[in-house]
């Protein structure tokens, strides 16, 4: 991952090396902050990011759940983030707004402390490991279980929440495997550490509802998009944990993982233990689009030139 040569912090872009903030940042101590994870790809008529407004959207969405009140509009988010991906002169990237509570007082109540911004960019390949995408990965259901609603806030994407992923990814890494699948409080399927989960039987694709402690995806809504497309019925609804083990294909959605298989769950392989056909199809026309090979149908890509 090489450094990019501008930060935009609270305005202006400056340099990477620069954008620093001091030890006594309440965000580093309380996981006071907001945060987004965008991917811009490259085309021939330079970087396209994708979802730009709905990452934007559901940063000022998670900061109103968080009382906090962001001090610039969405418009202008969606502008510094064009604006630092191009000034970087990247083809493609992967991109990080953040909101987090400064350094003028210490203690639990953030409200003492003023708001600060930030958009960072680098160069990122496959989230989940370069042959992830086509062969798949191994994972394992977590002994950690999803944070719970009226505990946290599993819609909201808050840095303080991402103590429970940490915990679950560890878990996964230290067991062999590449990733975790979390179940929620009532033991049902919720999502991975930084992904949401489909699961197909008999041609027909599950997924984990809104009250199941998941986030509601943005790359999740999208290939919701392509599978309607394709003709695939999808099910929201709650999924149990045995499920897993008897399912045809797996899948994780997300900005990092885009759209990665899962070939095994703890140890059992899934369908022929390889990425399935529905899979496949969803996963090459996402690819194609946020790639520039197809139309852009549904408005994805927004240039930063």
């Amino acid at each position: 991952m090489a450094d990019a040569k501008y930060i935009w912090m609270d305005g202006k872009l400056i340099e990477w090396d620069k954008a620093t903030v001091h030890v006594k940042t309440h965000a580093l101590h309380y996981g006071s902050s907001v945060f987004e994870g965008l991917r811009a790809y490259a085309s021939p008529a330079g970087a396209k990011v994708l979802f730009l407004k709905e990452h934007i959207r559901r940063l000022f969405r998670s900061a109103k759940a968080y009382r906090m009140e962001l001090p610039y509009s969405e418009d202008a988010l969606c502008e510094a983030v064009k604006t630092v991906v191009r000034e970087n002169g990247h083809a493609a990237c992967y991109i990080r707004p953040i909101a987090f509570r400064g350094d003028e007082a210490l203690g639990v109540n953030p409200r003492r402390c003023s708001v600060r911004t930030a958009i960072f960019t680098m160069e990122w390949g496959a989230y989940l490991g370069a042959e992830a995408i086509e062969k798949g990965v191994d994972v394992g259901v977590s002994s950690w279980r999803r944070t719970v609603p009226g505990v946290g806030m599993p819609l909201g994407k808050i840095g303080g929440q991402y103590v429970n992923s940490q915990m679950m990814v560890m878990e996964a890494l230290d067991h062999g495997y590449t990733e975790a699948i979390a179940l929620d409080i009532e033991g049902h399927v919720s999502e991975g550490s930084g992904e949401n989960i489909f699961v197909v039987l008999d041609g027909v694709i599950y997924t984990p509802p809104m009250a199941g402690s998941i986030l509601l995806g943005i790359t999740r809504a999208g290939v919701m998009q392509i599978a309607h497309s394709l003709g695939y019925e999808i099910r929201e609804q709650s999924i149990p944990r045995e499920l897993l083990y008897m399912a045809d294909e797996i899948f994780f959605t997300g900005t990092a993982a885009e759209v990665t298989p899962v070939r095994s769950v703890d140890k059992v392989p899934i369908g022929s233990g390889a990425r399935g056909p529905i899979t496949e199809r969803i996963q090459s026309l996402f690819f194609d689009i946020v790639n520039s090979r197809v139309e852009d149908r549904w408005g994805w890509l927004t240039p930063v030139n």
